[in-house]
């Protein structure tokens, strides 16, 4: 999920299309969580809404803290999409990691179920880690493709 210059069309964009695989995840990772065993249909709908929101705003406060450090450090208003890239994926995972741990494990806003694979040393979730590194990569890997296609066109 990284942006190659800001502009608001882009942010829009990228939004939609990290929102809309940020809900399929959510979704296909349901049974993964006690949720899909324990709740009405209403309440499991209202969680991945409200997760799905919740992975937006981690995704553009990424993708600030990602513009600015790699800005910072290639010296430049235009850094390199793989380095903003990284860098979302290295600040969505610590965030994950640290919002799963604090979520299941202290505070017991929800919790896994036996399906899903637990990661020392955290106990993070698999599938939530996976979301993070997976996720950003392929909003970037789509918008190199969309990007070629509007250029050659």
């Amino acid at each position: 999920m990284a942006l190659t210059c800001f502009s608001w069309k882009v942010v829009a964009e990228t939004l939609v299309v990290f929102g809309a695989l940020s809900l399929l995840w959510e979704i296909s990772q349901l049974p993964l969580y006690d949720i899909w065993y324990e709740a009405s249909p209403s309440q499991i709908a209202f969680a991945v809404f409200h997760c799905t929101a919740g992975d937006m705003l981690i995704g553009i406060n990424s993708v600030m803290v990602a513009l600015l450090l790699a800005a910072a450090v290639t010296r430049s208003s235009r850094p390199p999409v793989w380095a903003v890239t990284l860098l979302v994926v290295l600040t969505g995972t610590a965030f994950t990691v640290y919002s799963e741990w604090f979520n299941v494990y202290v505070r017991k806003a929800w919790s896994y179920s036996d399906l899903m694979p637990a990661i020392p040393p955290f106990g993070t979730g698999l599938s939530p880690l996976l979301q993070w590194i997976l996720l950003p990569v392929v909003t970037s890997w789509i918008f190199k493709l969309r990007r070629g296609r509007t250029h050659t066109a």
